[in-house]
């Protein structure tokens, strides 16, 4: 067959180190790919028909290019890709895909994401397509957005699409621009520890949207486009102390994209150890000003602190998911061992434990 009649994609899980529920609200982001991939081995059919089987899941087929509500479940992430990347233009084929994955679903780990941009490039491949990895983000948020029902911004898709092996990847969600930032942890003894914790990770359930809409209504009442073009914290948040849950939320973000490029000037200068104070601060403010951890999260990152982390915090969009710790090599035994006491003894699931690397975005295998 010829190179677009079949082929295998691959795209990558996504951690985010610092910068969650800034991406909608035009701020700063610190993501990474994972080692992590979902991989779709895909083959042309010459009719309208995309066939799509994964282990674990019930087979599903449907005809291109489909609308939303036309398939539910696991299979909407992949119908809506279709659909999606028919409303941009694309004339999709017709196809047979393989999916297989080891992104751990439910984790905060952009598993979802993750299957649609695998579905994406090997769709667009087969169409002899392709779109630079900008413009594929923006189709893939329509997935999440008009298909799936989710108010997700940029951060997982760009992260994805546009990471490299070896580098942090510094998003700009008003400009759309993605700058990778060197960082080589075990050159500085150093392992980067993401721990999940079982939780079940949910975004379509309406705490997500009710996020968003908060920062929105704070971006109104201070006469702004989104959050980002806020320039003096201090005053734009005594001008919401008559509302004091949206003054929290807007402050979560205004202080946690400060972060973003705190750290980002840290990895940059090599001064990887001294970021872990910023990613507990970013904890503690998702903890409490947007109020999107769980008590077994918090868990976690407080015990993986006093067990010698350098720093943690919940990753991703909250209200379960996974952990991300910055750990000294020779600590991370006694962080693992402590925090799956600490999960047991209250109760929680037995965490598990990934040391990962940045790793390489999405692309095509063979």
């Amino acid at each position: 067959m010829s190179d677009s009649q079949s082929g295998t994609w691959s795209a990558p899980g996504r951690v985010n180190l610092i910068g969650d529920h800034t991406d909608y609200n035009g701020g700063f982001a610190l993501p990474f790919a994972l080692p992590l991939r979902t991989t779709v081995t895909a083959a042309r059919r010459d009719d309208r028909t995309v066939a799509a089987g994964s282990v674990g899941h019930d087979a599903i087929e449907f005809e291109t290019p489909g609308e939303p509500g036309a398939v539910d479940g696991w299979g909407a992430y992949v119908a809506g890709v279709a659909w999606a990347l028919a409303e941009s233009g694309v004339e999709v084929p017709g196809a047979d895909l393989e999916i297989a994955t080891d992104v751990p679903l439910g984790a905060g780990l952009s598993s979802s994401h993750s299957l649609e941009c695998s579905v994406a490039l090997a769709l667009t491949g087969l169409a002899g397509l392709d779109i630079e990895a900008t413009e594929l983000a923006k189709i893939v948020q329509r997935v999440e957005n008009d298909y799936v029902g989710s108010p997700t911004g940029l951060l997982d898709q760009m992260a994805i699409l546009h990471s490299r092996a070896g580098h942090l990847s510094f998003f700009d969600a008003r400009a759309l621009t993605v700058e990778p930032v060197e960082c080589d942890p075990a050159a500085a003894g150093l392992e980067l520890l993401v721990v999940d914790s079982q939780a079940p990770h949910e975004l379509v359930d309406g705490a997500y949207a009710e996020r968003r809409r908060a920062c929105e209504a704070a971006a109104r009442r201070l006469g702004v486009e989104t959050l980002r073009e806020v320039d003096d914290v201090g005053a734009a948040l005594d001008a919401l102390a008559d509302d004091p849950e949206t003054q929290r939320r807007a402050r979560h973000v205004l202080t946690e994209n400060q972060r973003v490029l705190d750290c980002v000037e840290l990895v940059r200068g090599g001064q990887l150890a001294d970021i872990g104070p910023l990613l507990s601060a970013s904890h503690a403010s998702m903890r409490d000003d947007f109020e999107n951890t769980v008590p077994a999260v918090d868990l976690i990152v407080e015990t993986a602190v006093e067990a010698g982390a350098l720093g943690a915090r919940m990753t991703g969009g909250g209200f379960g998911g996974a952990v991300i710790a910055l750990v000294p090599v020779e600590r991370r035994a006694a962080v693992e061992r402590a925090v799956t006491t600490a999960a047991l003894g209250a109760g929680h699931p037995a965490p598990s434990y990934l040391p990962v690397v940045p790793s390489p975005g999405a692309g095509r295998d063979t």
